[in-house]
């Protein structure tokens, strides 16, 4: 049995190690060399906890490369695993996922299946059949089915293995089989049901997740409003089984590459179709809103912050990832320096590919100490282990003026009290230094 994934970033490459890692034998393929150059060395274009270490236990069982006709030539099974970015109009961007299809058409010499890891918008897999098929050299045809993700970055080789279900959408009875036999070692539940509800499963799952964030952050502000602490509501809401306790961690807002797309594809979805979700654009709004919280706090102490140091603990969107895609970082920072504040940032995986998405000007720093070593104010966008476990006496020894906003809850607030710091969190009440 030969399987090959097209892509090898988030998606597609966990995906291939997690394969290659029960048995199987896997072709990875990415049309960028330098990558695929990478990945051969056992380096990793992402990080993702655990995964090169797979990559070196797993490696005599993958293989990558550049050559399309190779990897798809005589596949059985082949994972399409590229990105669908959002357009400017919030739809999803299929341009790389119909690139992967031309090049089956093209070089595909048996009939596989083809499954669709990317998320795609309802109705995509049915299209993708049809447009495969029309192009196919005469006596093949493909069955594509649906196998959405639902994985979370920093744990993504965890959540493949001991996923709390795969997903499986098919309109053909054989490929829907074949498909919960190749995921037999995994030792999963799996769902079959049909292509498009099965889409749709992925869409429903995030979007109630970023519903869930959004809401938490607003019962946050309003908590800051009339008194309550937001500890102890989301405590007393998690005891319900019907809310449970996942997501109810108040903060600056979702980012990533999957809640905030997939709640703009699939509000832009509904309006394509004449019907508005209003729940998911009220996410989205107040996602967005939440991530200049802290700015607004900061008006307190300061009118203005040009000229001030200001110290950005975390740049990523969450721990344990490099990931930048809508990190509150991308706003916040850059609304710092236009403001005129000096901006020095720390983060543990900052390199190259952080540094280019933020603007020039801000000044990277290798260690917490230095970052908030002689600053005006410190702003928490990342709640690091690093962050958390920091000495929080330091703040007021190493800062000019001890004020620290935590867009992360990383501190019990009765453990800030005398401390000598003013410490504003989201849905609490702040902390001062005669506290």
């Amino acid at each position: 049995m030969k399987i090959t994934v097209a892509g090898t970033g988030y998606v597609g490459l966990v995906t291939g190690v997690c394969l290659a890692s029960v048995g199987y034998s896997v072709t990875c393929l990415d049309l960028d060399e330098k990558k695929v150059e990478a990945l051969r060395r056992g380096v990793s274009p992402i990080y993702e906890k655990d995964l090169e270490e797979m990559m070196a236990q797993h490696r005599e069982r993958i293989t990558y490369t550049t050559d399309k006709k190779a990897a798809y030539a005589d596949a059985d099974f082949i994972f399409i695993g590229v990105g669908t970015p959002e357009n400017e109009d919030g739809s999803a961007n299929l341009s790389a996922v119909y690139a992967v299809a031309d090049d089956i058409a093209s070089y595909a010499v048996n009939s596989p299946i083809v499954a669709v890891k990317s998320t795609v918008p309802i109705g995509t897999c049915d299209k993708l059949e049809k447009y495969i098929n029309d192009k196919m050299k005469p006596g093949f045809e493909v069955r594509v089915v649906s196998n959405p993700e639902f994985l979370a970055q920093g744990t993504a080789v965890r959540d493949t293995l001991k996923a709390s279900r795969i997903v499986v959408g098919a309109k053909d009875a054989k490929a829907a089989q074949a498909m919960k036999g190749l995921y037999e070692p995994f030792e999963l539940p799996v769902i079959l049901t049909d292509r498009r509800s099965s889409e749709m499963i992925k869409y429903a799952s995030n979007d109630f997740l970023a519903l869930k964030i959004s809401y938490i952050n607003e019962i946050a502000n309003l908590c800051e409003l009339v008194g309550a602490n937001i500890d102890d509501v989301a405590t007393g809401m998690g005891y319900d089984n019907r809310i449970g306790r996942l997501f109810l961690k108040a903060g600056i807002g979702y980012g990533g590459s999957c809640f905030p797309k997939d709640t703009k594809v699939l509000f832009w979805l509904s309006e394509f179709h004449g019907y508005e979700m209003k729940t998911v654009k009220a996410a989205i709004d107040v996602n967005e809103e939440q991530k200049f919280i802290l700015i607004k706090k900061s008006r307190k102490y300061y009118d203005t912050l040009a000229g001030k140091t200001v110290a950005v603990l975390g740049l990523t969107f969450k721990p344990g990832t490099d990931d930048l895609r809508e990190a509150p970082s991308l706003k916040i920072v850059p609304a710092l320096l236009a403001e005129g504040a000096i901006v020095k940032a720390w983060d543990p995986v900052v390199g190259d590919k952080t540094r280019s998405r933020l603007p020039e000007g801000v000044v990277y720093c290798s260690s917490i100490d230095d970052a908030v070593t002689g600053a005006d104010l410190c702003m928490i966008l990342t709640e690091w282990p690093e962050v958390v476990g920091y000495d929080v006496k330091s703040y007021a020894k190493l800062m000019k003026r001890g004020i620290v906003i935590d867009g992360r809850n990383c501190y019990n607030t009765q453990d800030m009290m005398g401390k000598g710091v003013f410490y504003e969190s989201v849905g609490r009440l702040p902390v001062t230094p005669e506290a």
